[in-house]
């Protein structure tokens, strides 16, 4: 089969990525099991190592990357919601939440069953990692004294308000990687904007992971980085959250309360740093997604449309209108 993705930017990513991860991580995967895979996009991408054909764009990326999709291309595979012109067989991961009115096309797919239910659809495939770049390093010794806060700190809906303020009424301490809390606290240790060996590392030294997310989380893949490393999450119960996090791997808080209460009480005997990881490689392998979209690819290729209307964001609010905590 052969799979065509369109990617302005730089891949693979170096340091600090998400949604460009795990577009790399699938395009590799896919060459791996054999198909020829396409990128059209940045000259200084370093792919071709990895059995991916690069293709590049010169002028404007945005309005002139159509006109070098390859006739031969077996399905077309964005990651953003675009309409492509021709009769070439598409389909679209939809990684973020949708805007008030905003509607995607019939061949989307979203990255939780909550996602794809708050725009009207029922097509969702589980986002992953390549285990390749998380090797299994658990903590020696939990001591329920380190809680990692993994988010981008500047947007409220990330909450690291609510993180902070469980940590200090308990007296643990809050790693914070993915920015700043801008206050004055023993108890807070800001790692600002981290990737690579250093979020490993950083993800390692502590003993949980708080995620009170206050939106329609439509993922949150620093939820299953953290259980690569067997740490429990105390997760709010907005959108993916409760698909990702069972009982084996951590707690839903539901309210800031019932957040103070978990943080402040010892479970650092309750789990298994090795039951979480292997819930993660049974659970969210790059294997397992890039063969769920294989199957996605044979239906879309067959004619089959995935969804009967355009799904629409279903909510009269924008989806970064905070939710109650």
């Amino acid at each position: 089969m052969k799979i065509v993705f369109s990617h302005e930017g730089v891949l693979p990513v170096i340091g600090y990525g998400g949604i460009e991860r795990i577009l790399f991580w699938h395009m590799a995967e896919l060459a791996r099991l054999g198909h020829k895979v396409v990128l059209i996009g940045n000259p200084e991408s370093k792919i071709k190592e990895y059995g991916i054909e690069l293709i590049t764009v010169p002028g404007h990326f945005t309005s002139q990357w159509i006109n070098y999709i390859p006739a031969d291309a077996d399905i077309i595979h964005l990651s953003y919601n675009y309409k492509v012109p021709g009769n070439i067989p598409t389909i679209i991961t939809v990684h973020g939440n949708g805007q008030i009115g905003e509607i995607f096309e019939k061949n989307s797919v979203f990255v939780s069953k909550k996602h794809a239910e708050i725009h009207g659809s029922d097509q969702f495939i589980h986002n992953a990692i390549d285990l390749k770049e998380y090797p299994y390093e658990p903590k020696v010794k939990r001591e329920w004294n380190n809680f990692l806060f993994l988010a981008k700190a500047s947007w409220s809906v990330k909450n690291l308000k609510g993180a902070v303020s469980a940590a200090r009424k308990n007296h643990k301490h809050l790693h914070v990687a993915g920015g700043k809390w801008f206050g004055l606290s023993r108890f807070v240790h800001n790692h600002g904007i981290v990737g690579g060996v250093e979020k490993m590392k950083i993800i390692r030294s502590c003993d949980f992971m708080t995620f009170p997310v206050r939106w329609h989380e439509p993922f949150g893949i620093a939820v299953i980085e953290a259980m690569s490393q067997g740490l429990p999450v105390i997760g709010s119960p907005y959108g993916s959250l409760p698909e990702l996090i069972s009982k084996e791997s951590g707690f839903i808080a539901n309210n800031q309360n019932e957040l103070n209460k978990l943080v402040g009480t010892d479970y650092s005997k309750q789990f298994n740093p090795d039951v979480i990881r292997k819930y993660v490689e049974d659970n969210f392998s790059v294997t397992q997604h890039a063969e769920k979209y294989l199957a996605l690819y044979e239906k879309v290729i067959a004619g089959t449309t995935l969804n009967s209307i355009n799904p629409t964001y279903k909510f009269s609010e924008r989806p970064e209108a905070l939710l109650p905590f």
